[in-house]
């Protein structure tokens, strides 16, 4: 099967999901909705990340210049980051689950994503209705979904949505989320650390309302997450 064909498959899979939840939102509470959603996901157990949530606290960083210093700056149409020598550097669109299935080689490699400010509530019209009016709220929303509070399809949606978004951040029984804030930025990191090899899943939004995704693959465990922070920090638009 070519790439087309399972972004396709891929996509009708996740409409008919969607369509067979709003018929049954219709006729069923929050308990049958959870069930639904565990038997075409997933549950905690098999998917930590489902019930994982962000650390009450914020976090607010404090960044070391001297390691600012030695970040390599990159330009891209609409966006520039600096990022550490070393690290292979890709910016696209989602269009599907390639974090987990490309650059098998076991390189360290930085994964990038910008979208303009309100770009999620057109995903689904009732994010409006629910008061969520920016990729903010749409990004808090989302991380804060849990497998253990679905009562309606708004809450399923963004279950659905989080298991989409979140790419492979290594073992999931491990992972920690933290959301913080750094001089006009505010987000959500996913993250799990060990001896070999780091993940770090960084959704950032700026003080426009710019939304941008960091993925940071980390082989060999070089980076902590002062040096995350350090990264986030070099954010900027250059959408005009």
């Amino acid at each position: 099967m070519n790439k087309h064909k399972r972004l396709f498959k891929y996509f009708i899979n996740t409409v008919i999901l969607l369509l067979c939840l709003v018929f049954v939102i219709k006729f069923a509470g929050g308990k049958i909705l959870k069930q639904y959603i565990i038997y075409g996901i997933g549950d905690c157990k098999s998917i930590p990340l489902l019930c994982l949530q962000p650390d009450e606290n914020i976090f607010k960083p404090e960044i070391n210049p001297e390691y600012l210093s030695t970040l390599v700056p990159h330009n891209f149409p609409k966006m520039s980051v600096d990022v550490p020598k070393g690290f292979n550097l890709v910016q696209e669109l989602i269009k599907r689950k390639y974090y987990k299935k490309r650059h098998e080689n076991h390189h360290a490699v930085i994964y990038l994503l910008f979208q303009e400010p309100k770009a999620f509530i057109n995903l689904y019209p009732d994010l409006k209705k629910q008061g969520i009016l920016n990729n903010y709220e749409f990004i808090r929303d989302l991380n804060s979904a849990t497998l253990n509070k679905i009562n309606n399809l708004t809450d399923a949606f963004f279950i659905i949505m989080k298991s989409v978004f979140t790419p492979d951040i290594g073992n999931q029984g491990n992972a920690k989320m933290i959301k913080f804030e750094l001089n006009n930025c505010r987000g959500f990191i996913s993250y799990t650390m060990n001896q070999s090899d780091n993940y770090f899943d960084c959704n950032i939004v700026d003080a426009d309302d710019n939304f941008f995704k960091v993925y940071i693959k980390d082989i060999g465990a070089r980076l902590d997450l002062n040096n995350v922070f350090a990264i986030i920090s070099t954010l900027k638009s250059l959408n005009n």
